[in-house]
């Protein structure tokens, strides 16, 4: 899609790509610049978070940047212009830039000239306004003159004479003929909170409402539901009787679900209750392994690269999937169709700041032992740094999830969307077994392997994970079997 527009001949408009297929939205993490700066073609100008990862966004000309339309921390959709760049600074009088990104556009009251159906903004004119108006909140507008007969009826009930006259509510914040003045986040904030703005009475400048002009119209309706729990048939209880009000804000921390913990708890929903999961575990003595992970790490072929036991497990998921190429698939419910892949693109999940993402190595069937490790520690190096592009966790086919280095036995995971199987590694833990006919000390380790039912049955998905099994136990079946 076009990310760019003109303005003018000197001024041109970047707007929010769609970094990735089929997303609508991303969070602007970081800006890199600020109004004023000189930027190039090709010049990172912000970092944003999609549902899938956080990407770096390069301007595609050179200029001046004029303004910075949205803040750090703001979700912007597709397609909305985020910077504006002056592409032949110099050349004229230009409009002053918007405010600095932490001061977010306020709305003005509506002027005669404005376009018809616009609002009037900073700079220039914002989007139009529909046509639907959220309906008020119920009971948010009569919230006082209800909190006024209340304290009518209780006085009059603990005998002090005749009710209080009923306040008189103040004026909102909507100015004469527009609508009310509040920043972007206030009016999330307001939605998110059921509150009819034109409700709210304004505290801040200008007559602009407040994050906590939000919280207080909020805050009567909260209180009316313990005011209708006190029951009027009981006039000898004490008002001191009723308990004070404790803040949830002291006891419990609220966090935003919205990029890629949003969109990894979508799919995580929508993977259990589509496909049936069936999770098998096996419980094998990696000794040989671990002696193997010890001798390669020596080996000069294998220099400059990290040499681990999940490098081994990787391969010999491998090669298990070679000798039971039907669990390499995917279900195709609009043709009702199976779909068996001829590739293996790995993926591993990888726990990170923002989430848990599964990136994958492309084509892993075909790469050799070098390789599969040289891929294995960029993956992780990327998704660590938080760099890990849309494009490396797409079309993933099966996975890995190495729950091992938390300490944890063993798990069933679910299944990554579109994928067929995914196999969990436990913890690597030195325990007696039976070795050769003695009780011995040994390297133990649980696998569990979830598959999708539909198209992998239990005797499938048991070769498989016997054979993964098989290899670790005898890692120079990588030899033999490959």
């Amino acid at each position: 899609m076009t990310t760019m527009t003109e303005t003018s001949a000197r001024f041109r408009e970047f707007k929010m790509p769609d970094v990735g297929e089929g997303l609508t939205e991303a969070e602007i993490l970081k800006w890199f610049v600020q109004p004023g700066d000189t930027v190039t073609d090709g010049q990172v100008v912000c970092e944003v978070e999609t549902a899938k990862a956080a990407v770096e966004l390069p301007i595609p000309f050179d200029g001046v940047v004029h303004e910075l339309r949205f803040p750090e921390g703001t979700t912007v959709d597709v397609g909305q212009v985020i910077i504006a760049i002056d592409v032949a600074p110099g050349s004229g009088d230009a409009p002053a830039p918007a405010a600095a990104p932490a001061q977010e556009p306020v709305e003005a009251p509506e002027a005669e000239a404005e376009p018809k159906g616009r609002t009037p903004v900073l700079v220039g004119y914002g989007v139009a306004e529909s046509s639907t108006k959220r309906r008020p909140r119920k009971g948010a507008a009569a919230a006082p003159e209800a909190a006024a007969v209340a304290a009518a009826v209780q006085a009059e009930l603990n005998g002090h004479g005749a009710p209080a006259p009923a306040a008189v509510p103040p004026q909102s914040g909507a100015p004469a003929g527009g609508r009310p003045l509040a920043k972007p986040p206030v009016r999330k904030l307001a939605k998110d909170l059921g509150i009819d703005l034109a409700t709210v009475v304004p505290t801040g400048k200008d007559g602009i409402i407040t994050r906590e002009d939000v919280h207080a119209a909020a805050a009567p309706a909260a209180a009316e539901a313990p005011a209708a729990v006190a029951s009027p048939v009981a006039p000898e209880a004490p008002a001191a009787a009723v308990p004070a009000a404790v803040s949830d804000s002291a006891r419990e921390t609220r966090i935003p679900v919205k990029g890629v913990r949003k969109a990894v708890a979508q799919a995580m929903v929508g993977s259990a209750f589509t496909a049936p999961h069936v999770t098998e575990f096996v419980t094998v003595d990696v000794t040989r392994t671990m002696k193997l992970v010890a001798e390669l790490k020596e080996d000069k072929d294998m220099a400059g690269v990290r040499v681990n036991p999940l490098l081994v497990i990787a391969k010999a998921l491998l090669v298990a999937i070679k000798r039971n190429p039907e669990v390499n698939a995917a279900w195709d419910e609009a043709n009702q169709e199976i779909v068996q892949k001829h590739y293996v693109n790995l993926g591993i999940a990888a726990a990170t700041p923002r989430g848990l993402i599964v990136p994958n190595i492309k084509d892993a069937h075909d790469k050799t032992l070098p390789q599969l490790a040289e891929a294995l520690g960029e993956l992780v190096a990327t998704a660590r740094d938080g760099k890990t592009s849309p494009a490396a966790m797409a079309g993933g086919t099966v996975t890995i999830t190495n729950v091992g280095v938390f300490g944890v036995d063993t798990g069933t995971p679910i299944l990554n969307p579109g994928e067929s199987a995914i196999l969990a590694v436990g913890a690597i833990k030195l325990q007696p077994w039976v070795h050769k006919g003695k009780v011995k000390p040994r390297q133990v380790t649980t696998l569990a392997l979830s598959f999708d039912h539909r198209l992998v049955d239990g005797e499938l998905g048991s070769k498989v994970l016997a054979d993964v099994a098989a290899i670790l136990e005898q890692p120079k079946r990588l030899i033999t079997w490959a």
